[in-house]
């Protein structure tokens, strides 16, 4: 497999997972958030992935959670689902559940806690690969696994067999870029954190976008890809600011980016928010009212309707 063997493109947002007040699994808002981000024009869909918080969820519900996002992508666009885990033994069973729920491809990030050698982070690869009865994403998010997928690393696992595409989320312009360069005639390259530099990486040739703000501002990666691409630039680079100041608003007072887009979903009445899962906790107090009235300020800056309708 490469790059050719699969058409998945443009933005393709990684959903949330919500969860009812008694945490379990909420089916409904589920389709309801997928089914909206379609109609706003995504291309694709990624669930159980860090913004899914996958590992608060048990590999029943994961496996519960591909055949969801199967369903609800069946005939828009491909369903990826993430496959998070320490042990390849259990990745390798994500990835066979995902192909019996119809996913067509996996997001496999490194091994995380345990810090590795590069050689340690290849072979931990290619024992999945060889395995793998998908399509492959590589995913470089070093910030959460704490094991860097480097370009050089990258280059090397582009040439394994179902392999077929990157997301890159180190939050780096530099390895971004320097990843793409290398690979891009190999594999596809998607751009993680579209709401900071994700104009430029379309410019720069990214095959596509996979970020979470979409959930919450549908603008973001989702008209940022498309503007940009028909090369309406002042528009694009507009979104683009927006796009920093609410990573930076998201982010700010001791928020962290999941709870942060649960509650802003919640406060714009969208589906797809509601209580993350422990270990993670839902803003109060004035975490909570200042992520409120900072968004609305950026809103009204902007003139921008958030949901995309």
């Amino acid at each position: 497999m490469n790059r050719d063997s699969v058409n998945w493109h443009g933005p393709m947002p990684a959903v949330t997972t919500p969860f009812r007040d008694d945490l379990s699994l909420d089916e409904e808002a589920f389709f309801a958030n997928v089914g909206r981000l379609y109609d706003a024009g995504a291309t694709g869909m990624v669930a159980g992935g860090c913004t899914g918080e996958f590992w608060a969820l048990t590999l029943p519900e994961r496996a519960r959670l591909a055949q969801w996002v199967a369903t609800a992508s069946a005939g828009r666009g491909p369903a990826i689902i993430g496959t998070g885990a320490i042990r390849a033994e259990e990745v390798i069973e994500q990835i066979h559940a995902a192909r019996q729920a119809g996913c067509d491809g996996v997001l496999v990030m490194p091994a995380f806690f345990a810090h590795l050698t590069e050689g340690e982070i290849i072979a931990h690869y290619e024992t999945i690969d060889a395995a793998s009865v998908l399509p492959i994403i590589l995913y470089n998010i070093p910030g959460n696994a704490g094991n860097a997928l480097t370009p050089a690393i990258v280059d090397r696992l582009a040439d394994l067999d179902k392999v077929v595409a990157v997301k890159e989320s180190s939050g780096s312009w530099t390895n971004f870029h320097d990843t793409l360069l290398r690979v891009q005639d190999r594999i596809r390259v998607f751009c993680g954190p579209s709401s900071v530099y994700g104009t430029a990486a379309v410019l720069a040739g990214a095959d596509g976008l996979i970020d979470c703000f979409p959930n919450v501002w549908a603008p973001g990666c989702l008209d940022l890809w498309h503007t940009t691409k028909a090369g309406r630039m002042e528009q694009a680079w507009a979104l683009q600011h927006t796009g920093i100041r609410l990573t930076e608003l998201f982010t700010a007072e001791g928020r962290t980016l999941y709870p942060s887009t649960k509650a802003i979903m919640d406060m714009l009445g969208l589906p797809g928010g509601g209580l993350p899962r422990p270990p993670l906790r839902a803003l109060q107090g004035a975490q909570l009212t200042s992520l409120q009235e900072g968004f609305r300020s950026i809103m009204a800056d902007t003139g921008s309707d958030p949901t995309g309708v």
